[in-house]
């Protein structure tokens, strides 16, 4: 028969600490003892990351659980789950005690517009034990742009197209930014913007309105950044990962996708010269590509977007420490 143990946050040892970016949470069994860090503020296009480590007791007795943790997490609205996610291995052994280091990640949408909203972690200890808490969330409203698109035949037949190429080509690259592989790991450290430029002519989130030379229109949410820079500027990678894409699409013209983490991956859009290849290996700061204009394009500019699980997060909170490493 299968022992269960509920741990409740009412029965926890726990204390927090504030830190700029993060909160630190302190939870503790008879069995284990785990550190949480998380970004507690809630703002709608950005993402919740979450930190867990577990360390055993001095005293503790090897067992075969003791590979087996598990956790997973669950983002709440309103007593609803809108987003949840898998905890990852990122860490060994430390010392004589058993220790095993985590993360996971959830995207907030930016169609949110507030709400009561908190954190569940739900964590497993092999077959033995099993327990859940709960991570409050301050809820940060954000203001978005909009914008109207004025198109020419060329991009509105683009924009239009529903031909079955493109049809494969988003399917394709939606299949590729719903992959979760836990293993692929690649960095821990902040990211850095692509290009040297601040000159932004377009932002994520910004509520677009597409005006068709036909006189139709369409609307629709931007998922990334453009920088306004000549054709042919440096383009380089925001972080170390795996090239998971290199190929010209109808829609985004010659485009660079990267993976970083479980689930975490950058695109690189409107290229006019690729220097890297699919399964290519990148550090941060690499020449991955130059800038151009192919694709759905009003003007030379970089197209920068970050994916989470599949959605679309703002790129600039990847320029923090999100994965708390500088904290540990």
């Amino acid at each position: 028969m299968i022992k269960i143990k509920k741990i409740l946050l009412a029965l926890a040892v726990f204390a927090q600490i504030s830190f700029c970016f993060g909160k630190t949470a302190f939870f503790s069994s008879e069995n284990y003892n785990l550190t949480v860090t998380y970004n507690e503020v809630l703002v709608p296009g950005d993402a919740i990351f979450v930190r867990m480590a577990v360390t055993l007791p001095k005293n503790h007795k090897k067992t075969k659980n003791d590979s087996e943790k598990k956790g997973a997490l669950q983002l709440y609205q309103d007593k609803k789950v809108i987003e949840k996610a898998n905890f990852y291995s990122i860490g060994k052994k430390k010392s004589n005690q058993t220790y095993t280091d985590m993360l996971c990640g959830v995207p907030v949408s930016p169609w949110i517009t507030g709400g009561n909203f908190y954190l569940k972690v739900i964590f497993s200890f092999g077959e033995d034990e099993t327990g859940e808490f709960v991570l409050p969330l301050t809820f940060k409203a954000r203001k978005w742009n909009e914008e109207v698109i004025e198109l020419d035949a060329v991009n509105t037949a683009i924009k239009t197209d529903t031909s079955p190429e493109r049809t494969a080509q988003i399917e394709k690259l939606n299949n590729i930014l719903f992959t979760t592989m836990p293993e692929d790991v690649y960095t821990l450290k902040k990211f850095i913007c692509p290009t040297t430029s601040t000159r932004y002519t377009a932002w994520f989130g910004d509520r677009r309105t597409y005006a068709y030379s036909n006189g139709k229109s369409s609307t629709s949410l931007h998922y990334g950044n453009d920088y306004g820079i000549p054709e042919g500027s440096e383009v380089r990678a925001c972080a170390d990962g795996k090239v998971v894409m290199a190929e010209n699409r109808i829609s985004t013209g010659w485009s660079i996708v990267i993976e970083h983490l479980p689930g975490l991956y950058s695109l690189y859009y409107h290229l006019s010269e690729m220097n890297v290849k699919e399964g290519d290996i990148v550090k941060q700061g690499d020449l991955i590509a130059k800038s151009g204009q192919t694709g759905l394009a009003t003007g030379p500019h970089l197209h920068w977007e970050m994916r989470l699980n599949g959605s679309a997060v703002r790129p600039e909170f990847f320029l923090e420490d999100f994965t708390f490493d500088e904290e540990n």
